[in-house]
């Protein structure tokens, strides 16, 4: 199991926007009702217009329960527990195994971060390869409290940082987009780029370049994870709806890694003690 620090988890939580937008406040959990917590503008996992994977996933445990689905709109990482912990939604989609400020289902998948590269690119695989120290690489930027997602911590104890170019994980206006740290592979402005698994696996089949995506797990000098298995969060006090999504995940796996296969997110084989 990995277990994460609120560091870890918060960098991983990258994919969530910085501002958020304001919800209704719902009636509390109520039958036939399924209330899911979700990114309105968060390619590729949800948006409003229902085109992300986390939107079809809500869409299939829906139709599998008979419930109807809501969705409570919140754009931020930051407070995202208070709105699963109050009577604002029921689940979130996807959290970290071993988050500690929710209920966690057994995980459903395992991803991670990943090199981006051209295929004429250079083939790197690791983050001891020693090309990196002189190839213009992009990077997430992500602040949570003031620290840097895992792999720019783990270029920096390599040794590498003036040679980083950074990227917004989030949509900005007109100005920043997710796609853009792959749009700067393609188009020559960094040799390679070191991203979040689902934001490069999805963005690389958008873009429909010749680009290579190689996941990697960990980092041999700090050994800092790479690679995390996510499953859903619920409040800790409902054992009996963790206990159904478990059943729900169980079902439905073939469905599931199908549609998360569909969006591009690279997938790694689950620990023995998770897959049980």
């Amino acid at each position: 199991m990995d277990r994460l620090s609120p560091l870890t988890a918060g960098a991983l939580l990258l994919l969530a926007t910085a501002t958020p937008v304001l919800a209704q406040r719902p009636a509390p959990m109520q039958p036939g009702i399924l209330r899911v917590c979700a990114d309105p503008d968060n390619l590729p996992n949800s948006n409003k217009a229902g085109e992300g994977f986390e939107n079809k996933l809500a869409e299939l445990l829906a139709k599998t329960w008979n419930s109807k689905l809501e969705y409570v709109w919140w754009a931020a990482p930051r407070g995202m527990m208070r709105m699963l912990n109050g009577t604002y939604c029921d689940v979130w989609l996807q959290i970290p195994e071993g988050f500690d400020l929710s209920g966690v289902t057994k995980p459903y998948f395992r991803t991670g971060y990943a090199f981006v590269r051209r295929a004429d690119g250079p083939d790197v695989t690791s983050l001891d390869d020693p090309r990196l120290k002189s190839l213009k690489i992009g990077v997430h930027l992500f602040s949570a409290d003031g620290e840097n997602p895992p792999p720019v911590m783990a270029l920096s104890a390599h040794g590498i940082v003036g040679n980083l170019v950074g990227f917004s994980t989030t949509y900005t206006g007109s100005l920043d987009r997710p796609s853009d740290i792959i749009q700067a592979v393609v188009d020559r402005k960094v040799d390679i780029a070191l991203v979040w698994g689902p934001i490069g696996g999805y963005w690389t089949r958008k873009l429909g370049a010749d680009l290579v995506l190689t996941p990697i797990e960990t980092d041999s000098l700090t050994k800092i994870p790479m690679a995390y298995s996510m499953g859903m969060a619920v409040r800790r006090r409902d054992r009996e709806l963790k206990d159904s999504l478990e059943q729900f995940m169980t079902a439905k796996r073939p469905e599931i890694l199908a549609l998360l296969q569909e969006f591009g997110v690279p997938l790694l084989p689950l620990p023995p003690d998770s897959a049980r």
